[in-house]
């Protein structure tokens, strides 16, 4: 497992940075791809152009006309040259770049350009067999977008009168190009970056594969451990918050389980003790009625009716449980007054705390209507009262009173009985679990705290026991919300 996580963050990572230098590289291509070349071939380019025109007989008119009458004798024949030539030449008066011609018509007469003009011996050639005082410049000017120019200049009494320049656009790099222009210097440090990644990748790989798969590990040994059936098993809680809330969920769940497994031990030893009793009682008087050796057939037949109504009781129970777990007890809601409910059950148990020689003092005031199942709600109210009478001794007391609390109507039942010892009280709502188990066939099933919370929660509604310790009483605590918070839920 170790190394399938390892190698699986490692081809993450590696992805994940072959992914950064795709969009590098994708990046670098477009740039160079959009990158101007190099000036100076053009300048040698346009310089043959610049040679190639009989400059001669263009500049060595005479000099003793008018500019407007030189330049009008000289446009046809620059006309001519620029589209025989399939060229672009330009006429500026220098330094002020006042365009005088343009080939292209894109500059009118008289417009400035906007241009950089720098000397340059580019066109020394031309200046051989010249008589005229003239020097070679170079430069660029801007006309939807970059222009590079050569050109000629005319001087007259030391001053620059006139410019004639051979002009084309700049050239943009091919990728091709640029590649092999930029390739040297661009990849030794790409593919030492790579390299870089690659060690980095492996090493955090190894580092957090190796955090994550060691609580993994643990998880997965602990679970083996619970699996065999020892479900005592617990994990460390370090590392990550992420890795202490699987831990910690882990371990609440081992114990759960565990818990889980004692209550069913205990009740498993509970159940076969309860079956076993009334199996052996009826069968016992069956046998003797068959046998004619009972001296009252009545009385052992009552017998075997009371047993037999133990055990459907008991049936009944479970699958009244196992509904409710499932969510598939059907309940009606109705507006129920938990005040006169209280005090009618507690009315019909009465009688039984009277023989037992118990005070049942009941102080049950009329209470807001909730909305429930009136006959589960005396199920559960039939539950509490009666366990109340039946763990308080004789001479005790047991006290039922509602009352309103945090927007609901709550029912406590208070009594002075044997008690629950602190370690047992989280215990005392799983199925099956018993707080007196010594009471031989007289005791439960340790089914009914669990109907009870089930009933209770299915309306919304939470149940609470407490108790100062053994021999010192308990109480029992049942709140419902009134009906604009209450919804009457299926659980599953």
């Amino acid at each position: 497992m170790l190394s399938t996580l390892r190698m699986r963050l490692l081809v993450s990572y590696l992805a994940v940075l072959g992914v950064a230098l795709g969009v590098l590289a994708v990046a670098l291509v477009v740039l160079l791809n959009t990158r101007s070349a190099p000036p100076q071939p053009t300048y040698q380019r346009l310089a043959a152009q610049l040679i190639s025109l009989d400059l001669h007989t263009l500049l060595a008119r005479p000099r003793r006309l008018r500019p407007a009458v030189w330049l009008s004798d000289l446009r046809d024949d620059l006309d001519a040259l620029a589209q025989t030539r399939g060229i672009r030449l330009l006429i500026v008066g220098l330094p002020e770049n006042v365009v005088a011609y343009d080939s292209a018509g894109t500059f009118a007469p008289g417009s400035l350009l906007t241009a950089t003009v720098e000397p340059s011996n580019i066109t020394a050639r031309i200046l051989e067999g010249l008589s005229l005082r003239i020097k070679g410049v170079i430069g660029s000017f801007i006309d939807d977008g970059e222009w590079l120019f050569v050109g000629v200049e005319a001087l007259r009494a030391g001053r620059r009168v006139t410019a004639l320049l051979v002009a084309e656009p700049r050239p943009m790099l091919s990728l091709y190009e640029a590649l092999n222009e930029f390739g040297a210097s661009v990849a030794p440090p790409v593919l030492q970056a790579a390299l870089a990644g690659v060690i980095a990748a492996v090493l955090l790989a190894a580092w957090i594969s190796r955090g994550i798969a060691r609580p993994l590990q643990a998880f997965s040994d602990a679970a083996a451990v619970v699996a065999s059936g020892r479900l005592g098993a617990r994990v460390p809680v370090n590392g990550a918050a992420e890795v202490r809330a699987v831990a910690e969920a882990f371990n609440h769940m081992s114990e759960q389980l565990e818990t889980q497994q004692s209550a069913q031990q205990d009740f498993l030893a509970n159940v076969s003790h309860d079956l076993k009793t009334p199996l052996t009682s009826i069968q016992g008087y069956a046998q003797a009625i068959i046998d004619g050796a009972t001296p009252d057939p009545v009385a052992a037949a009552q017998i075997i009716y009371d047993e037999a109504a133990r055990l459907n009781r008991m049936v009944t129970e479970l699958t009244d449980l196992t509904r409710l777990q499932a969510g598939r007890l059907s309940m009606r809601a109705s507006p129920v007054d938990l005040g006169a409910l209280t005090a009618a059950v507690a009315q019909r148990l009465m009688i039984v705390a009277q023989d037992k020689g118990i005070d049942l003092q009941v102080d049950t005031p009329p209470m807001p209507s909730i909305s429930g199942d009136g006959d589960r709600l005396a199920q559960v109210l039939m539950n509490l009262i009666s366990n109340a009478i039946k763990f308080t001794p004789p001479g005790g007391t047991v006290r039922v009173r509602t009352e309103t609390r945090d927007g609901g109507v709550a029912v406590v039942v208070e009594d002075s009985g044997i008690g629950i010892a602190a370690e047992e009280l989280p215990r005392i709502f799983e199925r099956f679990y018993q707080v007196d188990k010594a009471r031989g066939p007289k005791r439960g099933t340790g089914l009914g705290l669990a109907i009870v919370r089930e009933i209770v929660a299915a309306h919304g509604g939470m149940v609470t026991a407490d108790s100062a310790g053994a021999n010192r009483g308990s109480v029992f605590t049942v709140w419902f919300p009134l009906p604009q918070r209450t919804t009457l839920v299926r659980r599953r």
